[in-house]
């Protein structure tokens, strides 16, 4: 896997698939496929520092097991992981496609293993996720470097900086891809064609024109090099699309995070052992409604909805220990007035706000790692689990704001990855990942599953793309 800088050579070369991506879903079609015999280009529209996508900030992958497998324990069954798909997004799947997708990441973890990806033992704790998820030792960027080390042993070629344009398509045929690379324009053709360049969440004005004006405030915590483009080319040529242009992975992060890129580390876990307030210090939501790995995608659009599109979620030092820290240290003060000069909110309506929730409280057996029940009683919004009253200072205090990981309109697959057109499947285009993941999340989500719909869907794309070339 040399990567190419000489649009030439890359032009004039005589390629089995073309892959528009350079994420896992790609890397896993590009390995698919160089395991086949083909001949595969990748085209990252990154510079090489940066390949990788939003896989470089992923830290886990859900999937279905029977039994103990690599670093997960018990057993993760196709129904309980179905049940929980449709829980998060309220029946908003094609059933058909998510089913497919779970019982194929089955088969996924130990090709993944043999493939370079090393995973940590079982995680327990609040994420509550040593059944269900297997978390990748170093991060994403460690399952990223692995892929394309073990892409570069298969032969498979990377241009990075390589930003298609357009997908030129003859009837129900692609003949190539226009490429701007290091600012030329060129034509590469190919045989056989995946698409896996993500969703469109770093163009601020599509997402402006889905959301109003509002979406400019929006963090955007995944990579600034997935604008849409292949996307909207392929929209412009009438491919079915799904999905709704308004709905995306979006999580409450720490307001201090960049405009772009800001990762995992921005992430803010406090919420459910914490009350969430607006500008206003008026709650909104029930903060302990679920275990957070099933809940944590909600709270982006519920900030996004608030006024300025920021909110504060207020702690106690009972809680300061029981969650993920953010990169950032949190805002702290001796009293609730104290706090809320600090965070710029009206003071008195915060101490009302907090000594209404507190007032509210009931007694109960508190478990941060599990359902607990204990609840407020009278108060709206209600919290229905670890509803302790926020009373032993320090307070703490993270301001929230939306990050947006990836959107969820995409491209309508078949369970071969095949892309369909106008008149049905194309002859010879495939999709991956975040650019068909509208499929399977038409709202919500819940941890691990961009990975899972990735791994899934890349090696598919690439098996049947290699199959075509045969």
């Amino acid at each position: 896997m040399k990567p190419s800088s000489d649009p030439l050579r890359l032009q004039s070369h005589e390629w089995d698939i073309v892959i528009a991506g350079g994420g896992n879903a790609a890397l896993c079609a590009a390995i698919e496929g160089a395991e086949a015999g083909a001949k595969v280009l990748i085209l990252e529209a990154a510079p090489e520092v940066y390949r990788g996508g939003n896989s470089r900030h992923t830290r886990n992958f859900r999937c279905m097991h029977h039994g103990p497998l690599g670093p997960l324990v018990g057993t993760y069954d196709e129904d309980e992981f179905w049940q929980d798909l449709l829980r998060v997004t309220k029946g908003e799947t094609d059933e058909d496609l998510a089913r497919h997708c779970i019982r194929m990441s089955a088969e996924c973890l130990p090709w993944m293993q043999a493939h370079g990806v090393r995973f940590q033992p079982s995680l327990a704790g609040t994420l509550s996720l040593d059944r269900t998820n297997a978390f990748f030792l170093g991060g994403g960027k460690a399952l990223v470097n692995a892929y394309y080390l073990t892409a570069q042993d298969l032969g498979v070629t990377v241009a990075y900086d390589a930003q298609v344009r357009h997908v030129a398509i003859d009837g129900k045929r692609a003949t190539h891809l226009e490429v701007e690379i290091a600012g030329q324009r060129i034509d590469i053709a190919a045989k056989a064609f995946v698409l896996a360049a993500g969703g469109f969440q770093a163009d601020l004005d599509w997402l402006a024109r889905a959301w109003g004006p509002a979406a400019r405030n929006f963090l955007i915590r995944g990579t600034p090099y997935n604008r849409g483009v292949v996307l909207k080319d392929m929209q412009d040529q009438d491919a079915q699309m799904v999905g709704d242009p308004t709905q995306c992975h979006a999580v409450a992060i720490d307001g201090r995070a960049p405009k772009y890129d800001g990762g995992i580390v921005t992430r803010l876990d406090c919420v459910p052992f914490s009350i969430v307030v607006n500008k206003d210090a008026k709650r909104f939501y029930d903060e302990g409604e679920d275990v957070w790995p099933k809940r944590y995608a909600i709270w982006g659009r519920l900030v996004a909805a608030q006024p300025d599109q920021v909110a504060y979620s207020i702690i106690d030092s009972r809680s300061i220990d029981l969650f993920m820290p953010s990169v950032y240290p949190p805002v702290a003060a001796d009293s609730i007035g104290e706090l809320a000069v600090k965070l710029g909110l009206p003071a008195a309506e915060l101490a009302e706000t907090v000594a209404g929730f507190n007032a509210a409280c009931r007694p109960g057996r508190f478990h941060p790692q599990e359902l607990d029940g204990v609840a407020t009683e009278g108060l709206e919004p209600a919290k229905t689990n670890w509803a302790r009253p926020i009373a032993e200072p320090p307070f703490y205090a993270y301001a929230l704001r939306p990050g947006v990981t990836f959107t969820y309109l995409g491209l309508k697959v078949d369970r071969t990855a095949r892309v369909s057109g106008p008149d049905g499947p194309y002859d010879n285009i495939w999709s991956a990942g975040e650019m068909m993941a509208g499929s399977i999340l038409g709202q919500g989500y819940m941890a691990g599953t961009g990975m899972t719909i990735g791994t899934v869907f890349g090696r598919i794309a690439g098996q049947e793309a290699a199959k075509h070339v045969a």
